[in-house]
């Protein structure tokens, strides 16, 4: 049986079950039924692999397949249908969307055994599954959006799910969710009024139509550069990219599953898919292309040095995020669009293993996550230390590891399109080494400085939570083989993704990298791999050796250390300069707008009624000698009148 074209149902019956009987099947069974849920839909998507790996194989048609489900919209000349696109792209999107994404329901299982609201949790988790997999596949912009927005909200419902704690001393886990959706609507809008000038100019949202529309008689230069751009806006949005990229971090209020699933392996890497899936737009536009490249290196680089200073384990893992997710579109604005998505697959696998692996320790320390009053846990979390350094190691791009691949892919491309750029992502390679290392010394490695109390109860997670880490640690291992470098063997990967970017040979004017040579290769593989063991053997001596608990620049503690502390301070320009201004201008239009003019006037208006209303009432008294009196007065007045017009 085809268990594709179901793979929405599933996700979808999950949470309707939940949010009825979740309360009455326990921790346990709720668990089970979101991830049996989850586990049905990774069936389909393996089969709806199998079926376009096929027709890949085949080569002579489009290596896709399209599943109708309804009619959705069809007024005038516009019209779009709820429709399923598996091609290479959606497929391998789905993969890692429902394959991580059933590992971290399992692992949930064993984190919120003693939450309360577990039924709700589930709920949230299946919602989040069925809305990512309709973004993924969608055939339109118009549906992709939809999923767009449905990630939004479940991100904002799960980023708050513990909405009575504290998440820092000034900001509560709701505001943490709310800021997180905020932030979010600034991108979206700028996704918008991109499909407004898509519909505008090509009259459609549905892919195909659209990108042949483009190719063949592109719009005006000024307008193919506001699509791209706006685009772009949207996923600086979703992807936490330069400027918008503040929300991820105080993401982190979440539960630890949470941060895994939405911040790591899915809903963060959809700003990446929707500039891959638009990649005929921005080859049309190659200065947008340009843009999209710099916005990631300095994305990559910025949150890497935040990264170094930070003390909260699940920071670090934002902020490296981030950083990550500046690698992924530094690699699509060089015209990589297979690597971009390359990283994308393994960077689900080390970055969930992370996140996982973190949420491990933290279950084990009793919600305690500065790393300053750790210490020395490798030997209490055996397994928890060994999967965690397999995806420091990934991470750091040590060579044989799965991030070292996709990342040389990028840098390679980087490396022949713009020189600087890659000068910045072996900087941001570099610093990544070191701000792992750094987190991997001060949480297991050292003395202990867990506090006693703690300490009596350190014990490794049960294997609910375990079992997930020691696959994601494998594939963490091995997931880069299905990309090797040439000079290494065949890229798989890129092979199956050809299809879908095969139309970038067809348009005009679009400069592709060149061929790098064996020997730039192995040269380029080698430069990166020191700027890795550079940032490892500075974490060594200035952390491990020395046992400086604060990092690179504790001994100084100078300004600058200060300022990637505090993270540039950038969400304190933003209350500056945009957030205060806007409460102030809401606060005049409140207190004057509304209070003064509109309710004024509103007030006056009524006040008038009632008055002409009471002097009425003077002459409708209900007396007859009254009305007989006014009869007479007016028939005076009008004798009076007559005999002065003869007079």
């Amino acid at each position: 049986m085809d268990l594709y074209p179901l793979i929405l149902a599933f996700p979808l019956i999950g949470l309707l079950i939940n949010a009825v009987l979740g309360r009455r099947l326990g921790v346990r069974g709720s668990g089970a039924v979101a991830s049996v849920a989850v586990l049905l839909s990774f069936v389909g998507a393996i089969q709806a692999f199998i079926k376009v790996r096929h027709l890949v194989a085949l080569g002579d048609g489009e290596a896709r397949l399209v599943v109708r489900l309804w009619e959705w919209i069809h007024v005038g000349g516009f019209s779009a249908d709820l429709s399923l696109l598996f091609d290479p792209l959606s497929v391998v999107m789905i993969l890692v969307v429902t394959g991580v994404g059933f590992l971290i329901h399992v692992y949930s299982i064993g984190y919120m055994s003693h939450d309360r609201d577990y039924a709700r949790f589930f709920v949230y988790l299946n919602l989040f599954m069925l809305a990512m997999l309709l973004l993924v596949l969608g055939d339109n912009y118009l549906v992709l959006f939809v999923g767009w927005e449905g990630v939004g909200l479940c991100s904002y419902l799960l980023i708050g799910f513990w909405y009575d704690r504290m998440f820092t001393t000034k900001m509560s886990n709701a505001a943490a969710g709310k800021k997180a959706f905020i932030v979010n609507r600034v991108g979206d809008f700028g996704f918008l009024l991109a499909l407004f000038l898509i519909f505008t100019n090509f009259h459609s949202l549905n892919f195909d139509t659209v990108f042949a529309a483009a190719a063949h008689h592109p719009a005006a230069t000024g307008v193919m550069t506001a699509i791209g751009l706006l685009l772009l806006l949207g996923a600086t949005g979703k992807s936490a990219q330069l400027p918008l990229f503040v929300w991820l971090p105080d993401a982190m209020a979440g539960p630890t599953p949470v941060s895994a699933l939405i911040h790591a392996a899915t809903m963060v890497t959809a700003g990446v898919y929707m500039v891959a899936r638009s990649h005929i737009l921005y080859a049309l536009t190659p200065d947008v292309l340009t843009v999209v490249a710099w916005v990631g290196g300095l994305t990559a680089i910025f949150a890497a040095t935040i990264a170094c200073t930070q003390n909260d384990i699940k920071k670090v893992l934002a902020y490296s995020t981030v950083s990550q997710l500046g690698y992924m579109f530094l690699g699509l604005g060089c015209a990589a669009f297979g690597g971009g998505v390359f990283h994308v697959v393994t960077h689900a696998f080390f970055k969930a293993l992370l996140f996982l692996g973190a949420g491990s320790v933290i279950h084990a320390m009793s919600d305690e996550q500065d790393i300053r009053r750790m210490g020395g846990l490798r030997h209490k979390l055996p397994l928890t230390f060994a999967t965690f350094l397999i995806a420091t190691l990934a991470i750091a791009g040590l060579p044989g590891f799965s991030g070292f691949f996709s990342k040389d892919e990028i840098l390679a491309a980087a490396f022949s399109r713009q020189p600087a750029l890659w000068g910045l992502g072996v900087v941001t390679a570099g610093l990544t080494s070191f701000y792992m290392f750094r987190l991997m010394f001060l949480t297991f490695f050292g003395k202990s400085r867990v506090e006693p109390e703690r300490a009596a109860k350190l014990k490794e997670s049960p294997p609910v939570m375990t079992v997930p880490l020691l696959i994601l640690a494998l594939l963490s291992i091995v997931g880069g083989l299905i990309g090797l470098p040439p000079v290494l063997g065949r890229h798989l990967l890129g092979g199956f993704l050809a299809p879908v970017f095969e139309g970038l040979h067809h348009i005009e004017g679009f400069g592709h990298a060149e061929h790098l040579s064996a020997s730039k290769e192995w040269l380029l593989m080698g430069i990166s791999t020191v700027a890795a063991l550079g940032g490892f053997l500075l974490a060594w001596t200035r952390v491990h050796k020395v046992g400086d608990k604060e990092g690179l620049f504790a001994k100084s503690r100078n300004g600058f250390y200060r300022l990637l502390e505090d993270k540039y301070r950038v969400d304190e320009v933003y209350d500056l300069l945009i957030v205060r201004p806007l409460s102030k201008l809401a606060r005049f239009c409140w207190r004057v707008v509304d209070e003064l003019v509109i309710d004024l006037a509103v007030n006056f208006s009524g006040l008038g009624v009632r008055l002409g209303g009471e002097l009425m009432r003077l002459f409708q008294n209900g007396r007859i000698q009254s009305y007989a009196f006014f009869m007479v007065l007016g028939l005076v007045m009008l004798l009076i009148r007559v005999l002065v017009q003869q007079g």
